[in-house]
């Protein structure tokens, strides 16, 4: 993976958008890097209407359906182990890909935290996502703990 991008759900499509090309014709797609998705959708609305899939650029997809929230919200979905485990999973699968995309609704909680940890995860500097807004502590920490405990065999707190 050469790099890890975190956008709003309006810029994963213009992103995702820019590989179009009418059949037959892939030279002419914008762009060619290949990608997998990381789509984090609101579970209270059943997802924002927008579903991504696989095809010659777009090489895998996970969507996942929580809601931006830190604590237990009565009707509202919380980031969970599960989840954590699938994000991580997703990841290492698809380390041959040019472009990691991670999106949530606006791309500046759950999805930039999620970036920070596969940034972190891959051996990077994940700093510049906890410049100007913080984001979503429950995923970050989340993820940190299910792989810090499951995938490397240390114990986090």
């Amino acid at each position: 993976m050469k790099r890890v991008i975190v956008k709003s759900v309006y810029d994963a499509f213009e992103y995702v958008m820019d590989h179009y090309y009418p059949y037959g014709l892939e030279e002419l797609a914008s762009r060619s890097d290949t990608y997998a998705v990381v789509s984090i959708q609101d579970s209270h609305t059943g997802g924002f209407g927008i579903r991504f899939e696989k095809s010659l650029f777009c090489k895998d997809v996970l969507t996942l359906y929580f809601d931006d929230i830190e604590d237990e919200v009565e009707g509202a979905v919380l980031f969970n182990e599960n989840m954590a485990r699938s994000i991580i999973d997703f990841i290492n699968r698809n380390r041959s890909v040019d472009t990691l995309l991670l999106h949530c609704y606006g791309g500046l909680s759950r999805s930039k935290a999620a970036g920070a940890f596969a940034v972190w995860m891959l051996g990077g500097n994940n700093e510049e996502y906890s410049k100007n807004a913080s984001y979503n502590q429950r995923v970050y920490t989340t993820l940190l703990k299910v792989y810090l405990n499951e995938y490397t065999g240390k114990q986090a707190s």
